[in-house]
C-alpha cells in the first residue's frame, strides 16, 4: 500500500460541505475555490480527528494539520488511553503524511498548565468537581489554536468533535450530532458565536462505526485505535496524585461529619472527596453514607444518606448563551444536563443580567456539585442553548 493516499482512494469517502463561502451557508462553488482556501485541522492522533482531516482533504481544501503538545510526554508515552500524548503526536504525524498534508506540533504546555491544570487543582482544593476538558476546549483549543489558525490564513478550524452546527437567521447554532451516544455538546457549551463562525465539525452526521469504517477503507493506521478514556494529564484517574505533585502542601487534614454536626472521623485532605462519593470515605455507621457537601474553608467533608443528595434548584455563573437574541427574557422551558453521561431533563431556565442563571429541574437529581457544568437545550429540539458553571444547588 502506498504511503500517500491517491485521489481515487479518498474519493471513496463522502464529499462534505463545510459551509464556507460568502453567505456562510452554501459552501464554495467548485474545486478550484476549495483548493485556494486553507483549513486547519486540530489532530489529536485519534481516529475521529484523523477522519475529519481526511474529509477536509477529500473536499479539496488546502488542509493543514496541527497537534498540540499539552503536557509532559515523557510520562504520557508509557501509558494508554490519554489524548495528546507522545504516541498520539506520532500517530497524527503519520496520518498527515498518509494524507499528503503539512503537519505541525505546537508547544502549548505553559498555556495548558495556566489555563487548565492550575484551575483543575484550585477547583479540587476548593471542594469543587472541575471538568478540565471543557476549559481546554474553551481556552487552549478554541481561543489559542483558533487564533493560530487565523494567523496561518485559514478560513476555518476543523475538529473531530461530535457536534453539529448550522447557520440560522440570527447566526450560527449548535446542535447535538446524529450519533447521540457520542454527543460532545456538554463539553462545548462555552463555545461562543464568534468561534462557531470559524469552527467546522465534519463528523456531525457520522456514527463512530462509520468513522472507523472510513478509516479502514483508506488505510489509516488509527482505524482501530481505542478512544481516549482518561483526562490527559491524570494517569489512571489518580486525581489526588496529580494535585499532590503540583501542590505538595495541599493535603491538609480535617473532619468528616454528619449533616447534624456529629464528627465521624478524620480525613487527609478534601482533594480526596467529591459530592456524591460513597466508597473510600474512611468512616462507617452501618448505613450507606455519601458525601453531600464539602466545606473547603473549614476543611470539612459532610456526609449523609442518599436522599440528601437530591437537588432541584441550581445556580450558575459564567453562562454562555447560544440561543436567539431576545429569546432569553424571563423563565423559559428547557432541557438541562448536569453531567456528560446523563440525558437532558425537563427544567426551567431564568437568566440574569450578571452573566448567571438559575435552573429549576422538574425532578431533582443527585450528585450536583459546584464546579460541574450545566448545559441547557431547547425544550423540543436538539439545539444547544448554552450552559454555565454550577456555583451552588438546593433541594427546592
Amino acid at each position: 500500500m502506498s504511503d500517500v493516499l491517491t485521489p481515487s482512494v479518498l474519493e471513496k469517502m463522502p464529499l462534505i460541505d463545510l459551509g464556507i463561502g460568502p453567505d456562510l451557508t452554501g459552501g464554495v462553488s467548485g474545486a478550484d475555490e476549495r483548493a485556494g482556501q486553507r483549513v486547519v485541522i486540530a489532530m489529536s492522533g485519534g481516529v475521529d480527528s484523523s477522519v475529519a482531516a481526511a474529509l477536509v482533504k477529500r473536499a479539496g481544501y488546502d488542509a493543514v494539520g496541527i497537534t498540540l503538545q499539552l503536557y509532559d510526554h515523557g510520562e504520557a508515552i508509557r501509558r494508554k488511553g490519554a489524548c495528546c500524548a507522545g504516541q498520539d503526536i506520532h500517530d497524527a504525524r503519520a496520518v498527515a503524511a498518509k494524507l499528503d498534508m503539512p503537519h505541525y506540533v505546537l508547544d502549548y504546555e505553559s498555556r495548558f498548565k495556566e489555563s487548565v491544570m492550575d484551575e483543575f487543582v484550585d477547583g479540587y482544593l476548593a471542594g469543587h468537581t472541575p471538568i478540565p476538558c471543557i476549559r481546554c476546549n474553551e481556552t487552549v483549543k478554541f481561543r489559542d489554536l483558533l487564533a493560530t489558525a487565523r494567523d496561518l490564513g485559514a478560513v476555518a478550524l476543523v475538529t473531530g468533535h461530535y457536534i453539529a452546527t448550522q447557520h440560522g437567521e440570527t447566526g450560527w447554532q449548535m446542535h447535538r450530532p446524529r450519533d447521540l451516544a457520542r454527543d460532545q455538546s456538554y463539553f462545548l457549551f462555552s463555545t461562543t458565536q464568534a468561534q462557531l463562525d470559524f469552527l467546522r465539525f465534519p463528523l456531525a452526521d457520522l456514527t463512530k462505526e462509520q468513522i472507523r469504517d472510513y478509516a479502514t477503507l483508506i488505510g489509516l493506521q488509527v482505524a482501530d485505535k481505542p478512544d481516549s478514556q482518561d483526562i490527559c494529564f491524570v494517569p489512571n484517574g489518580d486525581y489526588a496524585g496529580v494535585i499532590k505533585r503540583l501542590r505538595p502542601d495541599c493535603s491538609l487534614p480535617g473532619e468528616i461529619r454528619t449533616m447534624d454536626g456529629t464528627v465521624l472521623g478524620q480525613h487527609q485532605g478534601v482533594l480526596h472527596y467529591t459530592v456524591g462519593q460513597r466508597r473510600g470515605l474512611g468512616v462507617a455507621t452501618g448505613d450507606p453514607l455519601y458525601v453531600v457537601a464539602i466545606d473547603a474553608d473549614k476543611r470539612e467533608v459532610i456526609v449523609g444518606p442518599r436522599e440528601a443528595l437530591a437537588r432541584a434548584r441550581i445556580q450558575l455563573y459564567e453562562v454562555n448563551w447560544l440561543g436567539d437574541v431576545g429569546s432569553s427574557a424571563g423563565a423559559m422551558p428547557v432541557r438541562a444536563r448536569i453531567r456528560s453521561t446523563g440525558e437532558p431533563a425537563a427544567a426551567e431556565l431564568t437568566l440574569n443580567d450578571k452573566g448567571g442563571a438559575e435552573i429549576v429541574l422538574a425532578e431533582a437529581e443527585e450528585g450536583v456539585s459546584p464546579g460541574q457544568a450545566c448545559v441547557f437545550y431547547a425544550a423540543n429540539s436538539d439545539r444547544v442553548l448554552g450552559g454555565g458553571w454550577i456555583s451552588g444547588a438546593s433541594q427546592s
